[in-house]
């Protein structure tokens, strides 16, 4: 069997920074590594409507800018799937017969469930013991969301999932679906594993204002399609030191926003090229550190950094804006792709739970001289 890749986004807005480093800019490079057989990359627009189904129009709008995201920053739809997930039925029927797998207790304990839960505003209100109002208020789509990823994985034999430290739980849940579904029925469904970024600093990458994830939700994001002007304003409103009141003062590092984006982006050459009285992030950090060095031209050095980075993604995303009905036509044939492979998979697990009636001429047979020979 060979290496496969599955990945994904919700549409719910443009991407930001924080999934560049977090698996967009790992996806392209395994793309053209040539390490991986199938790559196969999911606009989870079905997954998004858990809780958004009552604005379709906002998942239905997204769908092109999230396209328009991947190939900006090099997806090539030659060496990667790209598809549309409400476009494989079958994920849905998978996801279906897996809910037999997984209990209710077990879902409640996934903490990538809970905090998702929390940070949507849904309400989990228990205190007064009363089991009939544990959950309430969050659509059942939203609550088993672990099980339908769990689909989207196994309906393409995935073998690696690239996504970051807060998707561990979600690719343990699909683990332990994939083990009861082979122990049951026999081994049918491949064992997925996870494929964390490899710099700690992009692991959860903060927001500008120095919370612990960038988020749309929480309006802190630099998204990939911002102009050079936006990511400038953006990032000389960043959290950084408190403490640090004046260029003379000690600064703190940790916890500070501006470092944490210099230790995901920088390179050595950026400093030859921006900042070339220090020899790298280190010595900079270092004057930080010991006082001497202002917030301003720390953001300026950042500034430019990703202006360098995003500079070529905002160019080819203008190219392919000027051709829509291509970007559709990809995802369609990417669609089309991906459905084919899962009805495979589908198929093989109808066999495996002895619910493919018609083809099993077998069955048909042995019942019909049963009775006959009453």
């Amino acid at each position: 069997m060979g290496k496969i890749i599955l990945t994904g986004d919700r549409p719910t807005g443009k991407l930001h920074l924080g999934h560049f480093v977090g698996s967009l800019r790992r996806r392209v490079e395994l793309q053209n590594s040539g390490e991986f057989d199938k790559i196969f990359i999911m606009i989870a627009d079905a997954q998004a409507l858990t809780d958004n189904a009552d604005n379709p129009e906002k998942i239905r709008q997204n769908i092109i800018e999230v396209a328009l995201d991947y190939l900006s920053c090099g997806l090539d739809p030659e060496k990667s799937t790209l598809f549309i997930q409400s476009q494989v039925p079958e994920l849905c029927e998978l996801a279906f017969y897996y809910m037999n797998l997984v209990t209710v207790s077990r879902l409640e304990r996934n903490p990538t469930v809970k905090s998702e839960i929390l940070m949507r505003g849904f309400s989990t209100d228990d205190s007064e013991g009363d089991p009939t109002q544990r959950g309430k208020g969050i659509p059942v789509g939203f609550y088993t969301y672990p099980i339908s990823q769990a689909s989207d994985i196994t309906a393409f034999k995935a073998t690696t999932v690239p996504a970051g430290e807060d998707q561990e739980p979600m690719i343990e849940q699909t683990r332990e679906i994939v083990h009861k579904f082979n122990s049951i029925y026999g081994e049918t469904l491949v064992t997925p594993e996870i494929m964390l970024p490899d710099n700690a600093s992009c692991m959860r990458l903060p927001g500008t204002d120095g919370k612990a994830k960038m988020s749309k939700s929480l309006g802190n994001c630099i998204y990939l399609s911002d102009t050079a002007d936006e990511v400038r304003k953006k990032v000389m409103t960043m959290y950084t030191d408190p403490n640090h009141l004046r260029v003379e003062d000690p600064g703190k590092v940790e916890g500070n926003a501006v470092f944490t984006y210099l230790d995901a982006f920088s390179r050595p050459e950026h400093f030859e090229r921006y900042m070339p009285d220090y020899a790298s992030l280190d010595e900079l950090k270092a004057h930080y550190r010991r006082g001497g060095l202002g917030d301003v031209k720390v953001k300026k050095l950042l500034i430019a950094v990703l202006n360098e980075i995003l500079d070529p993604i905002r160019e080819r995303r203008r190219c392919f804006e000027q051709n829509i009905g291509d970007v559709y036509a990809m995802l369609e044939r990417g669609s089309e792709t991906a459905r084919a492979a899962a009805a495979e998979t589908l198929n093989e697990v109808r066999r495996a739970m002895r619910i493919n009636y018609f083809e099993d001429k077998d069955l048909i047979r042995s019942q019909t001289e049963m009775y006959k020979a009453k």
